[in-house]
């Protein structure tokens, strides 16, 4: 992974977790061959442990296929939530939870 290819390592995403793609607006330039290009995704891997889906992949300079960053997802149902999660130098860290029920019993307003 490559700080010298992003403008803010590892920034905060609030709840955008990106299971595909690239977050460019973060994206300098390589810090190898220095152009500003596409970026690749090379060695996607999708696992399923215990009920988790787990995607990773490399971000690749498209010229010279420099790493710049390892981009890591996580999806899973605990309870009644789908849980995500991103982490990735330059998409960012993120984190979401999602009610599977129609109305998400933490949004409830207490009426007394």
């Amino acid at each position: 992974m490559c700080s010298g290819c992003v403008q803010k390592e590892y920034p905060n995403r609030g709840k955008t977790c990106l299971e595909n793609g690239s977050f460019l607006l973060n994206y300098v330039c390589c810090a190898e061959c220095s152009k500003r290009d596409f970026v690749l995704i090379t060695n996607r891997n999708q696992d399923d442990e215990d009920g988790e889906e787990i995607v990773t992949y490399d971000h690749a300079c498209q010229n010279c296929h420099h790493i710049i960053a390892r981009h890591e997802y996580t999806f899973s149902v605990v309870d009644d939530y789908q849980e995500y999660t991103m982490l990735c130098m330059l998409c960012g860290k993120a984190e979401d939870s999602v009610s599977v029920l129609p109305d998400d019993p933490r949004q409830m307003v207490s009426l007394f």
